[in-house]
């Protein structure tokens, strides 16, 4: 027990036991996975289920600091994992290398105690924060982009993601369109991890219903809760490309170059033109890249009508195109 000694110091036996036998879910293994996958596996945790189905790239390796240049094309899962078990042997770390969606999210959740968000896609933390609602499961979400990052504990007795962000802008960016530095994502990371341990550990006052926010251009954190942040009504789920039915209304709201249509009764609907209006009963699927241009689409036609939308982000199938 000497290698939990200072940190039992801290928290106590019993939370150090907590920590044993707890078992994480952490989504996405680049730079926010960097801090935050040791600092938990450190700590003594019991079990992470690591998922990403991406390889090791030279252009991310000044924040995904788990990894080397050996290591470029690589699954990044696989990696880490050898890393974890050389830091921690009593820590098992599953590699899932393979790509969240609404088809395997719930059975990825499934036996967690915590879940953290670690991926670059607005589309997989809402499918995320919508799976944790459902199961009752704490989730801890971060993002980071530019110069700015926040982390918050949503889920399990705290409002769910979408009730602190209901809207989103008209365009969101991403690491790769806005850049990132290496060390504000190492601050957000361990942020996420400090967060999971008092979660799991039980700590008060209870991180769920926080966010806490910090500016690198001006080096200060801000926060505060949302305890009381009400659900929205309107609700647009994502859905898997095999939820996909033939008398659904599909709608692909990318151009042709972003990939072919994602079924055969799917409808090329350009940016300006209108919609197809659904038959009676009939659900509408709205389709793109990373699900940005579906959400706002939603947005726009429940205004109008009241029928059952689901959205569906088909992913950077040609290494073009933008959200």
């Amino acid at each position: 027990m000497s290698r939990y000694a200072r940190q039992i110091a801290v928290i106590g036996q019993p939370a150090q036991d907590r920590l044993r036998k707890a078992r994480v879910l952490m989504v996405g293994a680049g730079g926010l996975a960097a801090p935050s996958l040791p600092y938990l596996v450190g700590a003594g945790l019991g079990a992470v289920r690591l998922v990403d189905a991406d390889v090791v790239s030279l252009s991310n390796l000044h924040r995904q600091t788990l990894f080397a240049e050996a290591d470029i094309g690589r699954p990044k899962v696989t990696v880490a994992a050898q890393r974890m078990k050389a830091l921690n042997p009593d820590c098992t770390v599953e590699p899932a290398p393979e790509v969240l969606d609404p088809a395997n999210a719930a059975d990825l959740v499934a036996g967690c105690d915590v879940v953290l968000d670690c991926a670059d896609s607005f589309a997989a933390s809402y499918i995320l924060s919508d799976t944790c609602q459902a199961a009752d499961v704490p989730l801890i979400s971060a993002s980071v982009v530019g110069l700015e990052g926040y982390v918050g504990g949503f889920c399990a007795g705290a409002p769910s993601l979408r009730a602190l962000f209901p809207d989103l802008p008209a365009r969101m960016e991403s690491c790769d369109s806005a850049g990132v530095l290496g060390p504000l994502v190492g601050i957000i990371g361990a942020l996420q991890a400090q967060m999971a341990v008092a979660v799991i550990t039980g700590a008060q006052p209870n991180p769920l219903g926080q966010l806490t926010t910090y500016d690198a251009a001006t080096m200060r954190f801000g926060g505060f809760r949302f305890d009381n942040a009400p659900e929205p009504a309107h609700r647009p789920a994502f859905i898997a490309r095999t939820a996909l039915c033939d008398d659904d209304l599909i709608i692909d709201l990318r151009a042709a170059h972003e990939g072919p249509l994602p079924h055969s009764a799917a409808h090329r609907i350009a940016p300006g033109q209108p919609m197809p209006e659904p038959e009676q009963g009939q659900r509408m699927v709205l389709c793109c890249r990373s699900g940005l241009r579906a959400w706002n689409a939603a947005e726009g036609v429940a205004k109008q009508t009241n029928i059952e939308i689901a959205l569906l982000a088909l992913g950077d199938e040609t290494g073009e195109g933008n959200p």
